[in-house]
């Protein structure tokens, strides 16, 4: 072998090295752009889903959403003021409560613990049950759902007032079948027995208009119902409970019966 090709050895020999890592981290760049821009893409589709679901929904869907969140709100106050400031509407605290309780608490606190997350679970699961489309159709069983949760609460109220802890389990499933009702008719764009997801997409709208973006006024809207809703819930539920302990729970369930009812017959009328 010449002299050139010794050093055409020795250069492919040393330059190789050399191109790879440089190809390798080409490659490395370019696919870490990508991934960037899929996840932006998707966020991009995401938020136009979204807002393509909020605006299928009816007109009505407010003023449906805000019922919905002033039972959720007053039967969370009732717990909060009656089952030891314990939430029933959502499970969270009630989760961190049973975290810390295995360290801290007797067995029997950390089994109710535990029997009011699996009940917002049974709840839940039994709305899944009933309703297995994410679109809003007369004829389909959200007065079943409904008719469910108010023979839950008439049932809670009537253990409580016995003197029984089960009835937080019932007013727990009762809130985890009708949040996993809004949620199912809405595609997962409502939730009506906790605010936390609401004012954080709030909160991200809002921010989203300072960088230039518009501002998406029927959900926007849709969300200070629910919010106004809640708290009113809240403020008529402690009103209540304080009158006349855990009777209260009896408006609720009244309220979705009539609605269970109302249903079955609008739909019945226009089928």
């Amino acid at each position: 072998m010449g002299g050139r090709g010794v050093l055409g050895v020795f250069a492919i020999t040393w330059f190789c090295p050399f191109w790879k890592a440089g190809c390798s981290n080409l490659i490395s760049r370019f696919t870490e752009q990508l991934q960037v821009l899929l996840v932006c893409a998707g966020g991009v589709s995401r938020n136009r889903r979204f807002r393509a679901l909020v605006s299928k929904l009816p007109k009505w869907v407010e003023l449906g959403a805000f019922i919905l969140a002033l039972i959720a709100g007053y039967v969370n106050a009732v717990g909060l003021l009656g089952f030891e400031h314990q939430s029933v509407s959502h499970l969270s605290g009630t989760a961190t409560l049973l975290g810390t309780g295995i360290l801290n608490s007797a067995s029997t606190n950390v089994l109710h613990l535990l029997g009011v997350l699996l009940s917002f679970l049974v709840g839940a699961s039994i709305s899944g049950f009933l309703l297995h489309d994410s679109a809003l159709k007369l004829g389909r069983h959200y007065d079943t759902a409904l008719f469910i949760e108010s023979v839950l609460l008439f049932g809670s109220a009537w253990l409580l007032v016995s003197g029984s802890f089960y009835g937080h389990f019932l007013a727990s499933a009762a809130c985890g079948l009708q949040n996993a009702l809004a949620t199912t008719y809405s595609g997962a764009v409502i939730r009506t027995t906790h605010v936390t997801g609401i004012f954080t997409d709030l909160g991200i709208m809002i921010g989203a208009t300072f960088r230039g973006e518009g501002l998406d006024a029927r959900k926007a809207k849709l969300f200070l119902f629910i919010i106004a809703g809640f708290i009113s819930g809240g403020t008529v539920g402690a009103m209540f409970y304080y009158n006349y302990q855990f009777m209260a729970l009896v408006i609720p369930a009244s309220i979705c019966l009539a609605i269970s009812v109302a249903y079955r017959v609008y739909a019945r009328s226009r089928s």
